[in-house]
C-alpha cells in the first residue's frame, strides 16, 4: 500500500493550476506551426502566428495564455493500492486550485450558486472533480482548466440507433457551426457516445482533454475521428473564424456502453488554447 499526503496533492495541484494556464501544450503549439505551413487563407496563416507569439509570450513570461482561466476540471485516476492520508481528498485538490488560482495571480470565474446570487467564490474553488478509481499505486492528476467561451457550446443529444452514424455526424457539425468564431478556433473537439446522458457528456469532457497525438484505440472510431476533422474544416470557420481550412486541429471520439434504445452523442468543444497539463504521484 502506497500512502500520498494530502499536502503533496495541493502542491501538484496548485502547479498544475498555473502550469496549464501560462504553458500551451507542446503539441497544441506544434500543431499551430504545421497548420499555418498548410494553411490557404492569408488571413488564417497570420492568425496563426499571432496565436503562437501569443502562446511563446504566455510562457516566457508565465502569464495566462487566454484572461478567461476557467473552471478547474480536474481528473484523477486514484490507485487501487494508494492510501490517502493526512485529510480530505476532495478538500486537498481544492486547497490546491485556491493556491493555484490565488498565488499565481488567475482569474476567478467560479460562483458559488448557479441562478440567484451568483456570487464570486473568490478563489476559483470548487473544482469539478471527476474521480475514476483504477489499478496500482499511483495517483495521476490531469487538470484541463475549461472557460465559457467553449464550454458554453456544449451539446447533448439523446438519439436512437436508427440515427446511426449520419446523425452523429450532424450533431457534431451543427455544434461547431453553432459555436462558430464563439468558441475561439481552431479548436479540438472532444465527442463521446454511448452511456446515458451524464455518461457520454462526461465522455466528450475526457475527449477534449486528451493529447493532440492521440487516437481512439478502436480504428473504426479513429477514422471515425479523421472523418469528422476533414468535415469540420471543410466548414470553412477558419482561425477565429475569420475563414481558412484550420477549423478544427483535432477531433477525439470516447465512447461506452449503452442501452439498446439509445444513441447519446455530447460534443465538447476546446478553444485554440487547449489547456492541460498532468502529474503523477
Amino acid at each position: 500500500m502506497k500512502e500520498i499526503h494530502v499536502t503533496d496533492i495541493s502542491a501538484a495541484v496548485a502547479r498544475l493550476c498555473v502550469d496549464a494556464c501560462c504553458r500551451l501544450p507542446a503539441d497544441v503549439r506544434a500543431a499551430f506551426a504545421e497548420r499555418q505551413r498548410t494553411e490557404p487563407s492569408p488571413v488564417g496563416r497570420d492568425i496563426l502566428g499571432q496565436l503562437m507569439q501569443n502562446a511563446d509570450i504566455a510562457a516566457d513570461e508565465m502569464m495566462p495564455i487566454c484572461q478567461d482561466t476557467g473552471l478547474a476540471v480536474v481528473f484523477a485516476d486514484v490507485g487501487q493500492e494508494v492510501h490517502i492520508i493526512g485529510g480530505d481528498f476532495a478538500e486537498a485538490v481544492n486547497e490546491g486550485v485556491r493556491r493555484g488560482y490565488v498565488d499565481g495571480y488567475l482569474r476567478k470565474s467560479s460562483v458559488a450558486e448557479p441562478l440567484f446570487e451568483r456570487k464570486n467564490t473568490g478563489d476559483n474553488t470548487p473544482a469539478v472533480l471527476h474521480v475514476r478509481l483504477v489499478p496500482g499505486d499511483g495517483l495521476r492528476l490531469r487538470l484541463a482548466p475549461k472557460g465559457a467561451g467553449s464550454e458554453n457550446k456544449s451539446v447533448v443529444k439523446m438519439l436512437v440507433p436508427a440515427d446511426g452514424i449520419e446523425g452523429v455526424r450532424k450533431v457534431v457539425l451543427d455544434a461547431v457551426l453553432a459555436a462558430g468564431p464563439n468558441s475561439c478556433p481552431p479548436m479540438v473537439v472532444g465527442v463521446g457516445l454511448g452511456g446515458t446522458m451524464e455518461l457520454a457528456a462526461l465522455c466528450a469532457k475526457r475527449a477534449a482533454a486528451r493529447d493532440l497525438a492521440s487516437r481512439n484505440a478502436d480504428p473504426r472510431y479513429a477514422a471515425f475521428e479523421d472523418e469528422l476533422l476533414e468535415l469540420i474544416n471543410k466548414t470553412g470557420i477558419g482561425p477565429q473564424g475569420l475563414g481558412g481550412r484550420t477549423t478544427a486541429l483535432k477531433v477525439h471520439v470516447e465512447w461506452a456502453p449503452t442501452h439498446i434504445a439509445s444513441l447519446p452523442v455530447a460534443v465538447n468543444i476546446n478553444c485554440h488554447a487547449a489547456r492541460h497539463a498532468e502529474a503523477l504521484l
